[in-house]
């Protein structure tokens, strides 16, 4: 199983279990979902089984999860482990594993997926209770920073590098171990554009799906408009909401939405796009120049904090949201956990550890637990009433939010 592994192995955060469960991987293509389970599976001594869905003649083998597993007894074949590839190639990906949980087979179950059809109602209600969903997303920082000091700790200048290059760059594991990190990001934007976009979801405009998605690139941070979009790329506002959905369905961006009082007035208004990774939002717009030498270098640092939160939190259980008030006052993001809420502002360089209006005035407005002032200088704490307040940087925010949660 060994042979399955890079040469250069990044240990993440995520810790697969099957005891009894399907264990499901979800997450873009190319983010180490495979690796990290032939990693989990790397001591044992039977054999594993691998299924690429991908493949036609796999796909008419699975199409009765009854059928399948007859045949594996029929053929004598007693994996250690099962494992599919591209779980959501399969027409109902879901019921399909379902079949197989419930017929209690003798071996773990691993299955991967590049898009987040796991988190959609009917799947949720056939996989309740016989898997585990994993949401495997690029490398955080935290993961990065381990490989790139040890267990020593990050020397200042280390650090700083390392945020430049992960801002810039982002942080695919091809991405991050590759000499020439700009031809892996093409290659990466290829194949999502070419075979997740017009082979798996059979889209009739390309052109104008890549431009879109130029558009959202370009735009990142700032409010969606679909109208907008629709007259640049001319195609309809419904269909550039359905390209929309795919784009998130592929883990590519995120449509945030505001934080207000109702979830039915959060659903019906203006979400603003952030991209899951960092690299590939500036192949798509903006280059790959050093941060230091780019006027957008603020935007890169916030959308970089959103993919450290996105790592974080659990998609099915806590909302992730900016808020904007009607006078005009903004924070960055907010966490809401069971009723319980952090927010977070960003800054790109280095502020006075005062508050902002906008922060003091949604403290005093919704009372959060936490009140997170992300920046590049030194750490501090103090408390608003019963929020706590802290200034740290952005390698400090994934363990924040994870005390935060319980994690």
């Amino acid at each position: 199983m060994s042979r399955f592994l890079p040469a250069r192995y990044i240990s993440r955060k995520l810790r697969l279990q099957a005891d009894g469960y399907i264990c499901l991987v979800v997450g873009p293509r190319q983010a180490g979902k495979s690796t990290l389970i032939w990693h989990t599976l790397a001591g044992m001594k039977e054999p594993v089984l691998l299924l690429n869905c991908e493949e036609m003649a796999i796909r008419e083998w699975l199409r009765s999860p009854a059928g399948f597993l007859a045949d594996l007894r029929e053929l004598n074949i007693l994996p250690g482990a099962l494992l599919f590839e591209e779980i959501q190639w399969l027409p109902e990906a879901a019921f399909f594993l379902k079949g197989v949980a419930d017929r209690r087979p003798p071996f773990a179950v691993y299955a991967t997926g590049s898009s987040s059809f796991d988190l959609a109602s009917k799947t949720r209600e056939s996989l309740a209770g016989r898997a585990r969903r994993h949401l495997l997303l690029p490398l955080s920082l935290a993961e990065l920073k381990a490989v790139a000091t040890g267990s020593s700790g990050a020397e200042q200048p280390g650090r700083h590098q390392l945020l430049e290059r992960t801002a810039v760059f982002g942080g695919y594991p091809q991405v991050v171990s590759a000499t020439e990190p700009e031809r892996e990001l093409a290659g990466l934007v290829e194949a999502l554009v070419v075979r997740d976009a017009s082979d798996r979801f059979r889209i009739r405009h390309l052109a104008a799906f890549r431009r879109l998605l130029e558009l959202m690139a370009s735009q990142a941070g700032n409010l969606c408009n679909f109208s907008e979009w629709s007259s640049i790329t001319g195609i309809s506002n419904e269909t550039v909401a359905e390209y929309a959905r795919l784009v998130e369905e592929c883990h590519l961006v995120r449509l945030v939405r505001p934080f207000v009082g109702g979830k039915r007035a959060a659903f019906k208004s203006t979400p603003k796009v952030y991209f899951v990774d960092n690299g590939i939002r500036n192949l798509l717009f903006g280059g790959l120049a050093p941060l230091d030498q780019r006027g957008d270098r603020g935007l890169l640092i916030e959308n970089l904090v959103f993919s450290e939160l996105l790592k974080v939190i659990n998609p099915l259980l806590d909302g992730l949201h900016f808020w904007r008030s009607k006078s005009g006052a903004e924070v960055d993001f907010v966490i809401n956990h069971h009723g319980r809420l952090l927010a977070c502002e960003v800054k790109a360089g280095t502020v006075r550890q005062r508050l902002s209006r906008s922060a003091r005035s949604f403290i005093d407005t919704y009372r959060p637990e936490r009140f997170l002032v992300v920046h590049a200088g030194e750490p501090g704490d103090s408390s608003a009433g019963a929020t706590r307040i802290r200034f740290l940087d952005v390698f400090d925010l994934g363990q924040e939010v994870e005390d935060f949660l319980g994690c």
